[in-house]
């Protein structure tokens, strides 16, 4: 049994959740990112009071890693180890755009589909560039996270063989100048569910995250949401 309490913070709208095996028993979201850090802490608190839990009831903390905003991914990972030191509880931390993307595969039905099917989560990154990956539909990277500059020739080789579903935040961007017909579009999807069954998996496994040392993935040094 675990009882997880998850944090992402990394993109545009934030959720705090809390989580049995994996099944989500209460979330609360903010849409104002420039306010993330202010909501963090007092939905904290809202949230293990309106679930009736103690905070020394949860099990683990589980952290969106990036990337995404800077500032959004420090109050995020602050608070993260901060409950975890004190609490003495493990830390698990799960890439945003691995969440993205299993959010997607959690919800698309493709039993039909004539050749692979890949998942492209995109996060916004100012102008035309995004932070983005390629899975399969086992969550297996195809393109590990990176930056990316899109423009007409993005992906090209990857089309050729896969329908892609591009999804996320960015991914609009990508929409408004693709034209292969391999090229999907999907979403939003429910991030809440998918980063809650990912650290209920980790904590299974006992895949718990270095306190002392871990830091998020930004992919630049500096992205301000």
């Amino acid at each position: 049994m675990s009882l997880i309490l998850n944090i992402d913070t990394a993109i545009d709208i934030a959720y705090i959740s809390i989580a049995k095996d994996g099944e989500i028993i209460d979330t609360v979201s903010n849409t104002e990112q420039k306010d993330h850090g202010g909501f963090l802490q007092p939905a904290i608190q809202n949230l293990l009071k309106n679930a009736s839990f103690a905070i020394t009831e949860i099990e683990a903390v589980a952290i969106s890693a990036g990337p995404g905003s800077y500032t959004g991914l420090r109050v995020g990972m602050a608070s993260a180890k901060g409950l975890c030191y004190a609490l003495n509880k493990p830390l698990i931390s799960i890439g945003t755009l691995e969440i993205l993307a299993f959010a997607a595969i959690l919800e698309t039905n493709i039993p039909d589909a004539k050749g692979p099917v890949l998942f492209c989560p995109m996060i916004d990154a100012r102008r035309m560039e995004v932070f983005t990956a390629l899975y399969d539909q086992k969550l297996q990277p195809v393109i590990s996270p990176c930056a990316m500059v899109l423009d007409e020739s993005s992906f090209a080789n990857g089309l050729l063989k896969n329908k892609i579903i591009f999804l996320g935040n960015g991914a609009k961007k990508w929409e408004a100048i693709s034209r292969h017909e391999n090229a999907l579009f999907a979403g939003p999807f429910n991030n809440v569910l998918a980063m809650s069954k990912l650290a209920h998996n980790k904590f299974a496994l006992n895949e718990f995250t270095n306190l002392a040392y871990f830091e998020p993935l930004y992919l630049k040094a500096f992205f301000q949401g």
